[in-house]
């Protein structure tokens, strides 16, 4: 019988045990399928599990195993990981979007002998690699359309392993083995092991302790007072540390339920008709949402659209104020009143933010403007800042103490210093122990005294939040000896909906230039409205209509950071919009989105020479991978605009006077 006493709940499937006898019948897990939300309680979760423990150990997986997960967000996989850690095996989930060879590096280097797959498609990625996979003995699959003729000597359909681990259960010695597994676990155990995004170079595997894990868990909801009254939505790649643990671990810990959308695409309805409490995305999802809502207002009649306009006046006016409990003038109040009842909570309502009492954005700047634009909605978005290294939290804003341009203190019983260099330093409950099979790795990043080197550069404000201004190995000098900080002219530039990514140059250069790529939904609904036609993604990013478009932007952040007296030096001279989007499945972009820098200035070398060389425009063919896998090529001619500057003896001049 599961105990109360926190000090023996030092794994996950010790948590899940007790989580099934003190809440039975609470919802543990939902998820929709033919668009009908089932759910399962946490006593029939843990049935589920053991019975599904019981299939996975007579098929042959035994402790210290390592059994990937490889699939969107499903009940059945979530079960695969909890199972695994049952019989004291290693899960390791792996990106869904991940071509084949990704796919087999991890394999091989976590020595993957089980995998678990979510359908067809997964099932033939690994087939296909197979001969790089000598020790990979069998595939667990969810869904079986497709899969009838393959052969099945060491594929296997979930279902049919938990029905066996039911059958297996009815023998009271069996049973006993499984309890006795989960009783063995130990709070030392690998729990899991998470690769990183790969934004440097091959993707590393962060070895990460059961107690660790539970015990960062345990630190966040208690900070945001999460309960098992709470729900979320399981939307973000299950390989990815921040699902592991804000809907997995944290789920465990607090007992409240997590949903699985039907897919992807659907992850917008299913959001607004599941309505969590708790909520994480990523700053590019909420300028999706804002974006749409944008576009869909421009179609609105001009009643609506006036009124729309006036009250988000108000809001950026009191909202924020209203939130952090700061005064506002009784007409304001009024004002906000009668704009909630008309603008804010509809509008809300149609995002799936209605019920949302805590939401986080971290990953990447986050434009102040649009935090404000939620915020000011009276939706509570905070933001955090974090790594797999830390089993994710690092940082963290608490209720009433947001600012747009700070991450928060650190989070309870996070330690946290800045090094010599600037470098910004951790030590924490859910910290690593190493990464897999990589010694020399984890002592690179390891100090002496424990502390984990982040790799960003950063500072305290005076109120004790972080400040991260970028990585520390990518912030670099101009031939002039002008700071350059990438990450930071690539923020402000992504702030503008127009501009979706951005790839800045200028180390040990004479001046910065950039590859932009548009966001297609909003320009191409601005071609839309201005009659501009377009035939393909190649061709709106080289009108000329667009290059004005966008020329602006980077001009209005030229003239921000001719502000600051720091940044002057790293105004943008030249850009280039790039002829395709940059993709993870060509290598430029990690499957957490983040830009591979080193990747993308070898690849597109000729664009940076044709930038620095004064040409006006340069011809270039490019791979690209297709979702089948087959390659293929892109050649375009890409133009290139020079940027008026500010010079910052003119800006010195100005400030003077």
């Amino acid at each position: 019988m599961p105990t109360n006493d926190s000090a023996h709940l030092d794994t996950f499937p010790k948590l899940l045990a007790y989580n099934a006898a003190i809440r039975a019948e609470r919802p543990a897990i939902r998820h929709k399928d033919y668009g009908i939300w089932q759910t399962w309680s946490w006593a029939e979760s843990f049935e589920i599990v053991r019975a599904y423990a019981a299939g996975l150990s007579a098929i042959g997986v035994r402790r210290g195993d390592a059994v990937a997960i490889v699939g969107a967000n499903r009940p059945k996989l979530y079960w695969t990981v909890m199972a695994a850690q049952v019989l004291g095996a290693v899960p390791v989930p792996v990106y869904a979007d991940a071509v084949a060879d990704e796919i087999a590096y991890i394999l091989e280097n976590a020595d993957v002998k089980f995998a678990a797959v979510q359908n067809q498609e997964q099932v033939d990625k690994l087939l296909s690699v197979s001969d790089k996979l000598p020790q990979l003995l069998h595939l667990f699959y969810d869904e079986p359309r497709g899969l009838r003729d393959y052969d099945h000597a060491k594929l296997h359909a979930i279902d049919e392993i938990i029905a066996t681990g039911r059958n297996l259960l009815e023998n009271h010695a069996i049973r006993a083995q499984i309890d006795a597994s989960i009783a063995q676990g130990s709070g030392t155990d690998t729990s899991i092991i998470l690769y990183t995004s790969g934004t440097t170079g091959r993707s590393k595997g962060v070895v990460l302790t059961a107690k660790g894990c539970i015990d960062a868990a345990t630190d966040t909801v208690a900070f945001d007072k999460l309960t098992d009254q709470d729900e979320v939505l399981a939307y973000l790649p299950i390989a990815w540390v921040g699902d592991h643990y804000l809907n997995y671990a944290q789920g465990l810990v607090a007992g409240f339920c997590m949903a699985c959308p039907e897919a992807s695409e659907t992850a917008e309805q299913d959001l607004r008709e599941i309505g969590p409490t708790f909520y994480f995305a990523p700053p590019r999802v909420f300028e999706a949402l804002l974006t749409r809502v944008m576009i869909r207002m421009e179609d609105a009649g001009t009643l609506k659209r006036k009124l729309f306009h006036y009250f988000i006046g108000v809001a950026k006016k009191y909202g924020e104020k209203l939130l952090n409990g700061e005064p506002v003038p009784l007409g304001g109040r009024l004002l906000y009143g009668l704009g909630q009842l008309l603008i804010y909570e509809p509008l809300k309502n149609v995002l799936g933010f209605s019920r949302i009492r805590v939401a986080y954005t971290a990953g990447e700047a986050i434009g102040p403007d649009l935090f404000s634009f939620y915020r000011s909605l009276g939706l509570n978005l905070k933001q955090l800042y974090g790594q797999t290294e830390a089993f994710l939290y690092v940082t963290a804003q608490p209720d009433g103490h947001i600012r747009a341009d700070t991450v928060g203190p650190p989070t309870p019983n996070v330690e946290i210093r800045i090094a010599e260099n600037g470098e910004v330093q951790f030590r924490s409950p859910g910290q690593f122990i190493a990464y897999y099979k990589d010694p020399e790795k984890t002592a690179e990043t390891l100090t002496p005294d424990g502390f984990v080197k982040t790799g960003d550069a950063g500072f305290f404000e005076a109120d004790g939040h972080l400040k991260i201004i970028d990585r520390a190995k990518d912030v670099g000098r101009l031939a002039s000896g002008a700071l350059f900080p990438p990450k930071y002219i690539e923020n402000k530039l992504k702030f503008f909906h127009n501009i979706k990514e951005v790839v800045a140059f200028g180390d040990n250069r004479d001046f910065v230039t950039c590859f932009l790529n548009i966001d297609l939904t909003a320009v191409g609904n601005w071609a839309e409205r201005n009659n501009v036609s377009y035939a393909s993604y190649q061709e709106l990013a080289g009108h000329p209509q667009v290059y004005d478009m966008l020329q602006r932007n980077v001009e209005e952040v030229n003239r921000a950071l001719a502000r600051e007296p720091l940044m002057a030096g790293a105004q943008v001279h030249r850009f280039l919009i790039l002829h395709k989007e940059l993709d993870a499945d060509d290598g430029e972009l990690t499957r957490t989105q983040k830009v591979r820098r080193s990747f993308i200035a070898e690849r597109y070398q000729p664009l940076i020479e044709a930038l620095y060389s004064g040409k006006d425009e340069e011809d270039i063919t490019t791979e690209v991978t297709f979702e089948d896998g087959r390659k293929g090529a892109i050649s375009a001619r890409v133009k290139i605009r020079n940027i008026a500057v500010i010079p910052i003896q003119q800006q010195a001049a100005t400030k003077a006077a």
